[in-house]
């Protein structure tokens, strides 16, 4: 039984490896700097957005460092943000590869979650070495607390994209309906706030929203005892698990209803 299931996950590994690289591929071709763009889309977006606050002086509004403000908000929010687009309706484009029996709807979502994970931290590690060396921030305080958020936030991140994935197959409304949640939740999500900032009743309002808690802890390890964060990594735990409990259940479903074109 040990070496069927070591046999199993040799094939998943190849099956995703190669779906991997043809999502490469397909989505950044081989011109100009090619797969790089995985790390220099998200790079660019947090550049943009830590210039114009610096342009209009938003640093004047907290002692915490601007730059260092936004690469750790909204690089928290572009983990899971672009996960969640990149899986919606992921299945639909893949359909000739079911015809495969290795391939399963769980792989083309892995395959494309992996690819924003990978770029989403690879983006944010580079902007925190880039800009920590020229001395526009603070190396992070606690660099465990750190990784322990940015963890949590990839893990919401994943059972996210799977929810979203499947439910954008079955109903085409819900997928334009989520580009517009997602604008919503992008200012709700903690990257452009401390919860500390806000009254005690909208604090625990944003509070039951998981992903407030992952960009809470980014920020904590980032900023030690500068700043007073609210975090709950146990509570986002939780959320997680049931989360992945729904979006695992939801993938067994559409592997049984999905049909090769």
């Amino acid at each position: 039984m040990e070496t069927s299931l070591r046999r199993s996950f040799a094939i998943q590994r190849r099956v995703i490896g190669a779906l991997l690289l043809r999502e490469i591929i397909t989505r950044y071709g081989r011109h100009n700097i090619g797969v790089l763009w995985i790390i220099a889309e998200p790079m660019l977006f947090t550049l943009g957005v830590a210039a114009l606050w610096t342009a209009v002086k938003m640093h004047s509004v907290s002692n915490i460092p601007i730059v260092a403000f936004a690469i750790t908000g909204y690089s928290s929010v572009l983990l899971w943000r672009n996960v969640t687009m990149r899986c919606a309706k992921a299945v639909e484009p893949n359909l000739s590869l079911m015809y495969h029996r290795n391939v399963k709807v769980i792989d083309i979502f892995i395959s494309r979650i992996l690819l924003e994970i990978i770029g989403a931290s690879a983006s944010a590690i580079t902007l925190t070495l880039g800009f920590c060396f020229i001395g526009s921030m603070s190396w992070p305080q606690d660099i465990i607390i750190v990784i322990g958020g940015w963890l949590l936030l990839s893990w919401f991140a994943i059972a996210l994209g799977f929810i979203v994935g499947v439910v954008s197959e079955r109903s085409e409304a819900f997928e334009r309906l989520w580009h517009i949640v997602t604008y919503l939740l992008f200012p709700l999500s903690g990257a452009v706030f401390m919860v500390d900032w806000l009254p005690k009743v909208a604090q625990k309002a944003v509070l039951m929203l998981p992903m407030v808690h992952g960009t809470e802890m980014v920020r904590h390890g980032f900023f030690g005892s500068v700043v007073i964060t609210h975090e709950d990594p146990i509570y986002f735990a939780i959320s997680n698990i049931i989360l992945t409990y729904m979006g695992l259940a939801l993938v067994r479903d559409a592997g049984h209803r999905v049909q090769p074109e």
